[in-house]
């Protein structure tokens, strides 16, 4: 008789296959792939790695039936044409596709009653879990504790401590910025940012202070907050260097804000980065590819946060009981704007 593992078999291996190659009965199996507590982790791992070896697909609806799920989850953005929340949610349908989970994409377009709607609509479809993606930082208010499936928020974080939110980490992104250019021995360094009213832009100040601080430094000035635009940073970086000429980097709360302060400096005669080195922020490529020189710029890494999401709606779907702020480190993205003084 032919071996279970045999890779030549003309038949596609069954559930009896892979509790035969795993040691465990056909219920323990069904159980194990099934994601059920009852079965032990090493059990579970071993079912698993017995039904990678023999290419074993259960089949879905028979699945979503023994599991008492239907194998479909809700992705519900407030922004679907915003800059943030396209790579989250391509993040989160990647962890999803690898589980072979489908899809249904909403967009509020930031209206609660909205919402609500797409809200009523995804739980009608009997969705197993919500995956609720912001198009800021600042908390939102949350769709509340007594909802039939898990929910978990990535980048907006909820205002409920009990629900769970995973969201880029921009204090320590300002911090990470604020390091590389003291690694490149900057010690002049301005900041010129968006508007105060989002948290980001608070959070990303309040890291780039305490970088500087550990060291014995201050930022040149106070933080100029203004609009999310080349124009605003033109126009600050026209105050700037009215008032600190000396200024030898500058830290950029936007890649949009960075090619204005670019376009400023170099008008009065400032070289980038020999004089002046220059950060964005978001990696957005459009712009840091097409600067002159190409924009140093730190990535949030939404990709990576929307993946975390779907593997954190994972969890809480196979019971795991998961509440409060995730933060995902963000990285910075080195490229021309940024050199060590000669």
């Amino acid at each position: 008789m032919a071996q279970a593992t045999d890779p030549s078999r003309s038949q596609p291996a069954t559930l009896s296959d892979v509790a035969r190659l795993a040691g465990v009965s056909i219920a323990t199996a069904s159980k194990a792939l099934n994601g059920r507590s009852q079965v032990r982790a090493e059990t579970r791992q071993r079912v698993i790695d017995a039904a990678e070896r023999l290419s074993f697909r259960p089949n879905q609806l028979a699945r979503g039936l023994l599991a008492g799920r239907t194998g479909t989850v809700g992705l519900l953005t407030s922004d679907l044409e915003g800059r943030f929340s396209i790579p989250i949610l391509m993040g989160a349908e990647d962890a999803f596709g690898a589980g072979e989970v489908a899809v249904f994409l909403c967009d509020a377009r930031g209206d609660a009653i909205r919402e609500q709607h797409h809200v009523r609509a995804l739980l009608g479809r009997r969705v197993d879990g919500l995956i609720v993606v912001g198009s800021r930082t600042d908390p939102r208010p949350s769709l509340g504790r007594e909802l039939p499936v898990p929910v978990v928020y990535a980048y907006a974080p909820s205002e409920d401590p009990a629900d769970l939110s995973i969201v880029p980490d921009s204090v320590g992104a300002g911090r990470i910025a604020v390091d590389h250019l003291l690694a490149c021995g900057r010690r002049r360094i301005a900041h010129i940012t968006g508007d105060p009213g989002y948290l980001a832009a608070q959070e990303r100040a309040e890291g780039a202070r305490s970088a500087l601080a550990d060291v014995g430094l201050a930022l040149v000035g106070e933080p100029r907050f203004g609009a999310w635009s080349e124009g605003w940073g033109r126009a600050a970086t026209a105050m700037l260097l009215d008032q600190h000429a000396d200024v030898d980097a500058v830290l950029c709360g936007s890649d949009q804000i960075a090619r204005g302060v670019m376009e400023v400096l170099r008008e009065r005669g400032h070289r980038v980065p020999e004089d002046v080195a220059v950060m964005g922020f978001d990696n957005w490529q459009i712009l840091t590819s097409a600067s002159r020189p190409p924009l140093t710029s730190v990535d949030m890494n939404l990709e990576q946060v929307g993946r975390a999401a779907a593997r954190a709606l994972f969890s809480a779907i196979a019971g795991a009981r998961l509440s409060g702020v995730e933060t995902l480190p963000c990285r910075v993205v080195i490229r021309g704007s940024t050199a060590p003084l000669s």
